[in-house]
């Protein structure tokens, strides 16, 4: 039996959405009037019992409905699980399948969670992956929200993933690709072939030379990858975020002596820095000088897009923000520059709580155009 757990929320949704989550640490939800009801965690969608488990979720929130349900949200990546079963329970309710871009989604959270309606805002979205408006990999975003709108108004540098998804398994392979958009390709074998091997580390060149099986990606997450690796702190992961959090634990202890950085100008161009890591020989230092840079690039872009748009809020999401010391400097640089900050509550930052932001996303599409059949994303 599907236990439901019910989250109160300070405004009430204006449509009732059922939403499939996102593929990893996926979690469904109705929401319905000012309550979300969420179901169990299920897991990630690549096991049979997941998407078993997700099935069974859906239909015991479809029951729980207080009355018609308007529309089912999912992601846009037309692959997934929760996409194929969104797409299914749509047709069996006799209503439109609506795909809400990842990051909008994150962002969609925050704004249920803090009852900010359709306030215009500018969103900081930054993650490991989700599919972007225009086909490509995202997940360092700075985005316009406004109404059922998403529009992209900067993101962090596209990096090389060579070898695909290993890249995300793997932070060297991420470090090399820095080091060869850099124009430093013939340090990536004698800094990674002992740890790694001279056959891959061969290999992996040969790929990013020919631009073969390497896309590219604007992934935060990624770049913490590189990061960590280039310091020394961490060549392959065990399991996910391990090179993240070994960035943040090595700058925080540096930082707890009270000392600084010298930092460059802000900027979300973050390929020069990262590429001096390499020759860094404090991994404390250089852990420290990337979170405060990254951070200081995020709060002045932001500032930017905010004054472009004539925005006085900024929401934060994705699962980077789980990062305390980023989100401590993003936050406090933005209230510094007279910007309010918006952060997840009790759904968090990451995956587990996405299917919330499809829904409200969701339901404000349905607002807006309540007589088509099936929408795409509003994402421009």
């Amino acid at each position: 039996m599907t236990v439901l757990q019910p989250q109160a929320l300070p405004q009430a949704a204006p449509a009732r959405v059922l939403a499939c989550g996102a593929f990893l640490k996926n979690r469904a939800l109705l929401l319905d009037g000012r309550t979300a009801w969420w179901s169990p965690l299920h897991g990630d969608l690549a096991s049979p019992d997941a998407c078993m488990a997700l099935e069974a979720s859906l239909a015991t929130l479809v029951d729980r409905a207080d009355g018609p349900i308007a529309a089912v949200a999912h992601d846009l990546h037309p692959d997934f699980a929760s996409t194929r079963a969104a797409l299914g329970w749509a047709q069996r309710l006799g209503v439109p399948a609506l795909a809400v871009q990842h990051h909008h989604a994150h962002l969609g959270v925050v704004q249920a969670e803090g009852g900010l309606g359709d306030d215009p805002l500018i969103g900081l979205a930054l993650d490991g992956f989700g599919l972007g408006a225009d086909g490509q990999a995202w997940g360092g975003e700075v985005l316009h929200v406004a109404g059922a709108r998403c529009n992209r108004m900067a993101h962090l540098p596209r990096l090389a993933q060579p070898g695909g998804d290993a890249a995300a398994r793997e932070p060297w392979r991420g470090a090399a690709a820095v080091l060869h958009a850099a124009g430093r390709a013939d340090d990536i074998g004698p800094r990674f072939a002992p740890q790694v091997g001279e056959p891959l580390v061969r290999g992996l060149r040969q790929l990013l030379d020919r631009d073969l099986h390497a896309p590219r990606s604007s992934s935060a997450g990624r770049w913490f990858d590189a990061a960590a690796a280039l310091l020394g702190l961490s060549l392959r992961q065990s399991h996910e975020a391990e090179a993240a959090m070994a960035l943040e634990a090595a700058a925080s202890r540096w930082l707890a002596s009270g000392r600084r950085p010298d930092l460059p100008p802000p900027s979300l161009d973050l390929l020069p820095l990262v590429a001096a890591l390499a020759d860094e020989p404090d991994p404390g230092r250089g852990a420290a000088r990337f979170h405060l840079a990254l951070g200081q690039g995020l709060v002045h872009a932001a500032v930017d897009a905010a004054a472009a748009v004539g925005a006085t809020q900024v929401a934060l999401g994705g699962g980077c923000f789980a990062n305390r010391l980023l989100a401590a400097e993003v936050t406090a640089g933005l209230q510094a520059a007279g910007l309010t900050v918006h952060a997840p509550r009790a759904a968090g930052c990451g995956d587990a709580g996405l299917a919330l932001g499809q829904a409200w996303v969701a339901a404000l599409q349905r607002v807006a155009a309540p007589h088509a059949a099936d929408l795409a994303t509003m994402v421009d």
